[in-house]
């Protein structure tokens, strides 16, 4: 397997790794929420409040969190568009340096 065809597993497998732990996280999520609903109603630990809405909905924000990264900000901001970025960074240096040197030589004239 040549060196791309390498990174390109490598880039799958870890986009795939990434997914299946928020299915994880889905099901984790899931499962707890009715246990907390559970706990607090049917055998009432911590009555009179009910507790479980605001552990749950904390939860389910972290999850959107969670959901945001895996399939929004790692789509676009991956190792192409880092390689982009990085790219652009050093054709940008290039051209300040190529600036100064040609004038450090106007000057010298």
């Amino acid at each position: 397997m040549d060196k791309d065809q390498h990174e390109l597993y490598e880039n799958a497998r870890q986009r795939l790794r990434q997914k299946k732990i928020l299915y994880y996280h889905f099901v984790l999520l899931i499962i707890g929420s009715i246990f907390l609903f559970i706990a607090n109603v049917f055998l009432k630990y911590g009555q009179p409040q009910q507790w479980y809405i605001w552990v749950s909905v904390i939860w389910v924000f972290l999850f959107i969190l969670h959901f945001t990264k895996v399939f929004i900000t790692d789509r676009f901001m991956n190792k192409d568009w880092e390689r982009e970025q990085i790219d652009r960074l050093i054709q940008k240096q290039k051209n300040k340096i190529s600036e100064l040197t040609e004038d450090t030589l106007k000057n010298q004239k």
